[in-house]
């Protein structure tokens, strides 16, 4: 029997007329549930495995798992045993804890285009960093980038709100995405001042389907950036840990000069990183990046108890697995309920779209209904899996879509 429809509960708003009051919108960034739904609850006071618990005691079946960061799944055992074993011995210390060294080495380990690895706190700090390193290795201003691409929330690269200026821009070129000759075009519009080319494994732009990378332009961006000096940065911030532990472009053979990491990094603490060639080490040394919280050893114990799980090999195809498991689900139930949708990206990062939905109206009402229903996913935002998903936790969650795709009907 599925979860009858609710309204937000009263501790929900009692917390958002609080927030209103000292949090500048109530709630900020791509967070903000009110940009994208009136069904959404704002606020969660816990998480255990595939599932995470409102304020007002609801739990729901996780199909965002924070956004990203969570892999293996809410409060895991091995992690949760890592961040309390070092919280114990100290976080922000005078120096670097040793548990940064072994983080790193274990990267170089996994990563095959990784000869080093340095830390910091989110995926734009990782971006940003990546940026800085192939500037100060070329001498070049010029970055190339994919229109309508999302590599963080700050001015160089930002693709919403007030408070950026032209001149933050000045010197990123745009090409489309897939689209090699627009890529060389865009490289011969920079000429002799491109530091880099920064692309997505796959095409994640918001309120658009996913697009799987073609194989011969990823080939095309790594033959163009060795032809004009240009560094290679792949932006792994959102794919990275689920789809490839060696970089979710190893399987193509496609290898960056840089890449990008954090979300899944570290199951859900705070962490990012970069990971290089050797021959960008000595420029990386160059230049000067930091954070007073960059080298705390909490979050990277639990980058390294994370890897140290998902290199055990297990995760990753349970994630494929059950991710292929709601695909096909999903599919059925639109089809009986006679909806054509669209489901796009890889099985892990799951997409669903209407066919003819340009406003979200449909996508909208259709994942209000399935949080009413106890599943948190998102109308217009790729979805994520995680390890703890079960085969179990899969038909439960199909089993409430299916009543979210009948609120279609009604």
């Amino acid at each position: 029997m599925t979860t009858a429809p609710t309204v937000l509960g009263e501790r929900e708003l009692a917390l958002r007329e609080r927030a209103r009051q000292v949090i500048p919108g109530g709630m900020y960034g791509h967070m903000s549930v009110q940009a994208f739904s009136s069904a959404h609850p704002q606020f969660m006071s816990s998480g255990d495995g595939c599932r995470v618990t409102d304020t007002d005691g609801r739990t729901y079946l996780d199909l965002m798992c924070g956004w990203g960061p969570v892999v293996l799944g809410h409060r895991h055992a091995g992690v949760t045993a890592a961040v309390l074993d070092q919280l114990e011995r100290g976080d922000c210390l005078d120096g670097t804890s040793p548990v940064a060294v072994e983080f790193a080495e274990l990267l170089v380990d996994t990563v095959p285009s990784a000869d080093w690895a340095m830390f910091c706190k989110n995926g734009s700090d990782a971006t940003t960093t990546c940026v800085t390193i192939a500037r100060a290795a070329t001498g070049k201003r010029k970055l190339l980038v994919a229109r309508g691409a999302y590599h963080g929330a700050v001015p160089w690269c930002s693709l919403r709100g007030a408070g950026v200026t032209a001149e933050d821009q000045a010197h990123l070129v745009h090409y489309e995405y897939n689209d090699l000759a627009s890529a060389e075009a865009a490289a011969a519009e920079a000429g002799d001042d491109l530091a880099a080319i920064v692309v997505c494994p796959m095409r994640h732009d918001i309120k658009h389907d996913q697009e799987l990378v073609d194989p011969a332009f990823a080939r095309g961006l790594r033959a163009l950036a060795d032809r004009t000096g240009a560094v290679l940065v792949l932006d792994d911030v959102r794919c990275g840990f689920r789809l490839d532990l060696g970089g979710s472009w190893e399987p193509l053979g496609v290898r960056p000069d840089l890449s990008a990491w954090s979300k899944a990094i570290a199951n859900g603490q705070a962490l990012g990183a970069v990971t290089g060639i050797e021959a960008l080490r000595e420029a990386t040394r160059s230049i000067y990046v930091t954070g007073s919280f960059w080298t705390a050893a909490v979050p990277l114990a639990a980058g390294l108890a994370t890897l140290t799980e998902l290199r055990k090999g297990v995760a990753l195809p349970a994630m494929a697995r059950t991710g292929t498991r709601l695909r096909a689900g999903l599919a059925a139930q639109a089809a009986a309920h006679g909806v054509e949708i669209r489901q796009t990206g890889p099985v892990q990062m799951p997409m669903l779209s209407f066919a003819g939905d340009e406003n979200f109206r449909l996508a909208t009402t259709w994942a209000e209904a399935a949080v009413q229903r106890g599943v948190y996913l998102h109308p217009w935002h790729n979805w994520f899996l995680s390890a703890a998903h079960t085969d179990e936790d899969i038909d439960e969650i199909l089993v409430r879509t299916d009543d979210a795709f009948a609120v279609l009907g009604d």
